[in-house]
């Protein structure tokens, strides 16, 4: 019984110290000051947003790249055939550096070179859905 009790509170301190660290991530307060700087012009991110010269990201996070129904803008064949799925890491990959990633892609933006940044911006966008 002892054991099944340790075990228990080894995986429930587990639980809450992982969702501690992804949350230490990125500040999404700060991020969504990051985002209304450097995002807002071409993309909006509450539910139901328009969309902009970029789709409203409102739930990207775990959507599936050039998918969205809600954008009437045309996505490059090469974001549809990309495969990515917006997890934080292919998110900070591309916020990074959006034409390495998806060589093709329409986005003029240059990328978000800070990682602190780019981390606050994802941490805001999770914070959406």
């Amino acid at each position: 019984m002892k054991i099944k009790s340790l075990l228990v509170l080894g995986a429930a301190a587990a639980f809450v110290m992982a969702g501690q660290s992804a949350q230490a991530a990125g500040d999404a307060a700060a991020g969504a000051q990051v985002f209304k700087t450097k995002c807002f012009v071409c993309h909006t991110a509450e539910k139901g947003g328009p969309a902009k010269v970029g789709p409203n990201l409102f739930a990207i996070s775990g959507a599936g790249a050039g998918k969205s129904a809600s954008y009437t803008g045309k996505y490059t064949e090469d974001m549809v055939k990309a495969g990515l799925t917006w997890d934080d890491a292919t998110l900070g990959k591309y916020l990074e550096d959006p034409k390495k990633v998806v060589p093709k892609t329409k986005m003029t933006f240059p990328g978000l070179k800070d990682a602190a940044e780019r981390d606050n911006v994802i941490a805001y966008l999770n914070t959406m859905k």
